[in-house]
C-alpha cells in the first residue's frame, strides 16, 4: 500500500502517432464525446486527489496539445518525448526531482480510467510496485508459421497488462536507463523492472479501462464514458 504521505506523480507518454488507427492526426487527439482522447486521460489523472503532478511527454512536432483545456493546468508539465515509449517515459522521469516519490505511468489512449482503479492500485501494490491487469478469460491459441493453430495455451495464470503501472521514481528510472543501454525489448514499465528481478503485484482492474487502438475501440470508449 502506498502511504498517504508519499509523493505521487503520473507520467503519460504521448509522443506516438497510433498508425493502426489509420487517422490523419495522432490517435490521442481524435475526438471522443466532444473532447480529444488525451483530454479525457489527463483529466482523470489531474482530478485524482493523490496525484501531485502529471508529466506528459510529447512529440517534437506536436501541434495539437496547446488546444487541450488541460494544457495550462498548474499541475501539468510537458516534456519532449522520444522515439519509443521507454524513451518518452524516461524523459518524463528525468524531470521529476524527488527520488523518494512514486510514479504511475498511464497510456495516453486509455481515457476510461476510473478513480476506483487508481485507488485499488495504490492500496494493493507492494514494495515492488504493481500494475493494473485483467485475468485472461478466453481460450488462448498459439499460431503456427502458416497461420493455423499450433496448440492451445492454458489460460491459468495469464493476465493482460493494463495501465497505470506504479513504481518508485528512482528505481524505474534506473531500470529504463539500463534496459535501453542493453538494447532490451521494453514493452511496458513492468518488463523493465522484471529484468532487474522485481516482482510487481498484479492488481485486477476494470474491463472498462480499454486502450483505443483500432477505430472500433473509439466507439466502445465513447459508450463507456457516457455510462
Amino acid at each position: 500500500m502506498l502511504p498517504e504521505h508519499m509523493p505521487l506523480y503520473a507520467v503519460v507518454p504521448a509522443a506516438g502517432v497510433g498508425k493502426r488507427m489509420g487517422a490523419e492526426i495522432p490517435k490521442q487527439y481524435l475526438p471522443l464525446n466532444g473532447r480529444p482522447i488525451l483530454s479525457h486521460t489527463l483529466g482523470r489523472l489531474l482530478d485524482h486527489p493523490r496525484v501531485g503532478q502529471v508529466v506528459v511527454a510529447l512529440g517534437e512536432e506536436d501541434g495539437y496539445f496547446d488546444a487541450l483545456p488541460e494544457s495550462g493546468h498548474p499541475r501539468l508539465k510537458r516534456v519532449p518525448g522520444g522515439r519509443e515509449r521507454a524513451d518518452s517515459v524516461l524523459s518524463a522521469l528525468n524531470q521529476i526531482e524527488d527520488d523518494c516519490a512514486w510514479v504511475m505511468v498511464h497510456d495516453a489512449a486509455r481515457p476510461c480510467l476510473s478513480h476506483a482503479d487508481i485507488d485499488r492500485l495504490l492500496a494493493q501494490s507492494g514494495d515492488q510496485g504493481g500494475i493494473l491487469a485483467a485475468p485472461v478469460r478466453d481460450t488462448m491459441k498459439r499460431a503456427g508459421a502458416d497461420g493455423t493453430i499450433d496448440h492451445t495455451v492454458a489460460r491459468q495464470g495469464l493476465w493482460h497488462a493494463l495501465t497505470p503501472q506504479l513504481f518508485p521514481v528512482a528505481a524505474l528510472r534506473d531500470a529504463l536507463t539500463r534496459g535501453l543501454a542493453d538494447g532490451a525489448e521494453i514493452t511496458d514499465e513492468a518488463s523493465a523492472m522484471e529484468r532487474l528481478g522485481w516482482r510487481p503485484a498484479l492488481v485486477e482492474g476494470s474491463p472498462a479501462n480499454i486502450k483505443v487502438t483500432h477505430p472500433d475501440d473509439l466507439r466502445i470508449a465513447g459508450l463507456l464514458i457516457k455510462e
